[in-house]
């Protein structure tokens, strides 16, 4: 058996906040002609085993909720409690990307080093961001924060495809932000694939229709195809805000603490957002 079958990990999706009152139209890049309820939720992943605790992602405050008009639920660092871990045991975290639903709170993680892709941080700091469509879902003091580690020493960048460690690969993808990378872990039940915001919802890959908040749109339909590759089937993706996320796993604890564990198989299939 080789170091990567050996490295086994628990995944948990942990939700946060929601936007409830979210429209299908809201979530396409393609028209939709249906005026219904499609609800946003907000995650962090936690992943584990005996050696390691990467945290993928560190969402956003309270005070970013009210901003932006999000339900808050809790806030996504101190919900690591749940699975029993302190911020100051946060020795990595990987960020998908850097808008403001991904990258706040860094503060509160003292211990960690944070890993990104290199085009990412070049992205959010560069010419695309004198554009406020681009910059909107980008919060600037979340950057100033990830620059405050650069110079700290607490920040290890990637360019393209990598192995973390051992179990745990990134996938550079693009598309959404113009770095922002998926992680692919090994499971018990095999390779699962943190989309993050590569797909938004499982319907925008399987309509093959981005979220309209997109730095390329070819990228973002290529990114579809390489999660397809990089998992061991459709159901090992987990999109980056997808309700569906909570009913299609078992909850870790009871329900209302919002974790579920994304390394046991689905235990239902998709249902309506209604």
């Amino acid at each position: 058996m080789n170091n990567v079958e050996a490295a086994c990990y628990e995944v948990f999706a942990l939700r946060y906040a929601t936007s409830p009152e979210r429209r299908r139209q809201e979530n396409f890049i393609a028209r939709d002609l249906h005026d219904e309820l499609m609800p946003m939720d907000y995650f962090v992943w936690l992943i584990r085993n005996e050696h390691r605790t990467v945290l993928v992602d560190t969402g956003f405050n309270e005070a970013g909720a009210k901003a932006r008009g999000r339900t808050f639920l809790r806030c996504p660092i101190a919900s690591l409690s749940i699975l029993g871990i302190a911020p100051h045991q946060v020795n990595d975290v990987i960020l998908t990307h850097l808008h403001y639903d991904h990258a706040g709170n860094i503060d509160l993680l003292p211990e960690a080093t944070f890993h990104v892709q290199e085009q990412e941080l070049h992205y959010a700091c560069g010419r695309h961001m004198c554009h406020g469509v681009l910059r909107h879902a980008y919060e600037v003091e979340d950057i100033v924060d990830l620059i405050r580690r650069v110079y700290a020493d607490r920040v290890k960048f990637y360019d393209g495809h990598s192995t973390f460690a051992p179990g745990i690969e990134l996938i550079k993808i693009g598309g959404h932000t113009q770095g922002l990378q998926a992680v692919r872990v090994h499971t018990q039940r095999g390779w699962v694939v943190l989309a993050s915001d590569a797909s938004h919802y499982y319907e925008n890959m399987m309509r093959a229709s981005p979220f309209p908040i997109v730095f390329n749109v070819g990228d973002m339909l290529a990114g579809f195809d390489t999660l397809r590759a990089m998992a061991d089937s459709e159901d090992h993706i987990i999109p980056g805000h997808d309700p569906q996320v909570r009913r299609r796993y078992e909850a870790w604890g009871t329900p209302e603490m919002d974790v579920v564990a994304l390394h046991q198989s689905p235990t239902a299939a998709k249902t309506s957002y209604n």
